[in-house]
């Protein structure tokens, strides 16, 4: 969330640095609605001052009379009754300026980092990196072929459960998915991270603080009975986690991992990725979140990334590493690294991470602050999937097959998967 402040004092800077996504943002009426607000707050104020004085000189007043029915009394006091109508309709209008600014500041995005390459969209991301060799031989199958002929999910079944775009694991297919939540949870255990496992349901106040209400409501799948949805990220639950706090400086950073089923609706793809495990309406993610000092969030972006990165290391799986431009970041990040693996069927690189530094826009959103030098100062919220479990699965298949039909496992995965090798059970 954007300070109101800024947006009041310094609208031309705020437009500026928004149109850095490649879109115009009108915030002249939120501005006049910030002024107002601002002025109201301002004649709140003095009333407030007023009264006080007033009900000193009542008190006075009643000390010094004996009679407490005097004319001076009853007119101080019929005053100061004025005074507390005035300020009361004041409050009022305070309440729905509030409301109103509210309401439309929380549909802007984040500022772009002055670091994040320039550009309009995807086409202009920068890649920074690769790691690994990818597995460039001809007639390789996808993963879906792999998965159906050794028989590691259902689809089709699957539809009769619920409706198209979810997948049943069945038998090693199961077995590989748990191997790998338990996998990457133990690696970024071992990096210092304490594990989480936080409801699947949240609330709308969770969702907006951590930008995907209002903005992303027709991606999200909402229980009509309650206030409450299906979360599509642990991101969500993570920073709900602290809301309205002021955590203590010394206990900074802090470092989660949460394991979590995730629910999105998918409603902009149109049609892309409809085969295999990239594109589902449920799946599964270990995601990485840190809390930390705001002049310590620029270096907690590239650990954040590299404990990231760890994972696809230790399962030899090839990757690049992405700078995402401004015209193509996510609503709450001011700047994201990509991390994008090697599919050989498609011969290309898919994202399976973003890891994303948020600056203070998910904390202000939240109300989540830390005291720095006495002051109440909002913290800076980091995120990154680390990693998602069904497109890590999907490149483990690809680029493990093998020409007798079987999937070779990464060495650091056996001991949790119990074979060096997937065959047809």
């Amino acid at each position: 969330m954007l300070d109101q402040k800024l947006i009041r004092e310094n609208p031309t800077f705020v437009k500026e640095n928004l149109s850095l996504r490649g879109k115009d943002y009108n915030i002249s009426h939120i501005q006049e609605l910030a002024v107002k607000k601002k002025e109201i707050d301002i004649e709140v104020s003095n009333l407030q001052y007023e009264s006080k004085k007033l009900s000193k000189l009542i008190g006075q007043e009643i000390n010094k009379s004996k009679n407490n029915n005097s004319l001076q009394l009853n007119n101080l006091k019929k005053k100061g009754n004025e005074y507390r109508i005035k300020i009361s309709e004041f409050e009022e209008k305070q309440r729905i300026f509030d409301k109103e600014i509210n309401n439309e500041i929380l549909s802007l995005p984040n500022f772009p980092s002055k670091d994040a390459p320039i550009g309009k969209d995807e086409s202009n991301n920068v890649q920074v990196k690769t790691w690994g060799e990818p597995l460039k031989e001809e007639s390789l199958k996808s993963h879906w072929e792999i998965g159906e002929s050794l028989n590691l999910f259902d689809f089709t079944k699957s539809t009769k459960i619920s409706k198209s775009r979810f997948i049943t694991l069945i038998g090693n297919g199961a077995r590989l998915e748990r191997a790998l939540i338990n996998f990457m949870l133990d690696m970024h255990i071992k990096n210092g991270y304490l594990e989480l496992m936080p409801p699947a349901l949240v609330n709308s106040e969770s969702l907006t603080g951590s930008g995907q209400l209002p903005k992303f409501s027709n991606e999200s799948f909402k229980c009509s009975n309650d206030d409450l949805w299906l979360s599509p990220t642990a991101e969500v639950p993570l920073t709900a986690f602290h809301r309205n706090e002021i955590i203590d400086k010394s206990q900074l950073p802090i470092k989660y991992v949460a394991y979590s089923p995730c629910f999105r609706r998918e409603a902009g793809s149109y049609g892309r990725d409809t085969k295999g495990l990239i594109r589902l309406h449920q799946f599964n993610k270990v995601e990485l979140y840190w809390f930390c000092d705001p002049r310590e969030s620029l270096e907690a972006h590239q650990k954040i990334t590299a404990d990231a990165e760890s994972i696809l290391k230790k399962l030899n799986l090839p990757y690049r590493l992405v700078d995402i431009c401004t015209g193509d970041l996510g609503f709450s990040s001011s700047r994201t690294f990509d991390l994008e693996v090697w599919l050989p069927s498609s011969k290309c690189y898919r994202e399976i991470s973003s890891c994303s530094n948020c600056l203070d826009f998910q904390a202000r959103r939240s109300s989540i602050r830390t005291k720095i030098d006495k002051k109440n100062t909002y913290l800076h919220t980091l995120n990154g999937s680390g990693l998602a479990i069904g497109r890590t699965m999907a490149a483990i298949l690809e680029n493990g097959q093998q020409n007798d039909g079987s999937v070779k496992i990464p060495e650091a995965l056996v001991p949790y998967f119990g074979s060096n090798y997937l065959k047809l059970a």
